[in-house]
């Protein structure tokens, strides 16, 4: 049930303003600086009527690692379909292990091995989803979320106790998870 408060859809929305009508909708503030965007979850944007969506703001979960199981199966574009330089396929190739796990991710640790040398490709960064994806700075943070939590659905299920986290990790921090 917490996590349907970071789920609202819009027929939440009008539904609450039919049934409280005689109370307005406060506008919430955009962080604006350097230091406010450094401890926000999420961003805000305008839906009409004066309300504002909270949109999520993607952020690394430590312990989850969906990301590090590179052999994905069918569902998941293979390297090939991802790069165009062939050396970047061959290096993705060569970080799959024979269970389709980095060979760099630590298992027990659940934790990056090389992390502050990882690939350009580990890493969720705006520029990186323009460059294989074709994905702008304006779209990267719902685009990375998406990402996120589809692989960690494929890697470790719909109700599992990482996606939750994610879910917690990237909701607004109004919201309680």
């Amino acid at each position: 049930m917490a996590n349907a408060i970071a789920l609202l859809s819009c027929n939440t929305v009008v539904l609450a303003a039919q049934q409280r009508p005689q109370r307005r909708a406060k506008k919430l503030k955009k962080p604006n600086t350097k230091q406010n965007n450094k401890n926000s979850t999420s961003t805000s944007s305008s839906v009409g009527f004066g309300i504002e969506k909270m949109e999520p703001l993607w952020r690394c979960v430590q312990g989850c690692g969906a990301c590090c199981k590179l052999d994905k199966g069918p569902d998941f574009a293979t390297p090939e379909e991802i790069f165009d330089d062939p050396s970047d396929v061959e290096l993705y190739r060569s970080l799959i292990g024979p269970d389709g796990w980095c060979i760099n991710y630590e298992k027990s640790t659940r934790k990056c091995s090389i992390y502050p040398e990882r690939p350009y490709f580990c890493r969720v960064e705006p520029a990186v989803f323009q460059s294989l994806y074709g994905i702008n700075k304006k779209k990267f943070n719902k685009e990375a979320c998406n990402c996120c939590s589809d692989t960690i659905k494929a890697i470790y299920g719909s109700h599992s106790k990482e996606l939750d986290t994610f879910n917690c990790a990237i909701c607004s921090s109004d919201s309680s998870c």
